[in-house]
């Protein structure tokens, strides 16, 4: 069984056990979190929500919070000695997923 949830304005596809890096979440390292927007439940019988599927939530806990690599925005004018040049580090947050509830059947 999989579910498609949204986080942070992004979608993903998670499985029981599966890892993955979100948008920075609150909570303390090692505890556990609910993500209540489920899009869609996979698998024999496929649930679509209309947007959210009712009832159903995805277990998770925190394994860690970072930081991703450094990007940079250089910015330059030509012929004019002007540049601009900024970095950034966007926070994440590494979550692995316990479980998956289909809410009421």
């Amino acid at each position: 069984m999989y579910a498609v949830v949204r986080t942070g304005g992004k979608q993903y596809r998670v499985a029981k056990d599966s890892v993955l890096k979100v948008e920075s979440l609150a909570g303390d390292v090692g505890a556990k979190l609910t993500l209540g927007e489920v899009l869609m439940l996979g698998g024999d019988k496929p649930k679509l929500g209309a947007p959210l599927v009712e009832g159903a939530s995805v277990e998770c806990e925190i394994l860690e919070h970072g930081q991703g690599e450094k990007v940079i925005a250089f910015k330059k004018k030509r012929r004019k000695n002007t540049h601009r040049k900024r970095g950034h580090r966007q926070h994440f947050t590494k979550v692995k997923v316990l479980s998956i509830s289909a809410g009421k059947e």
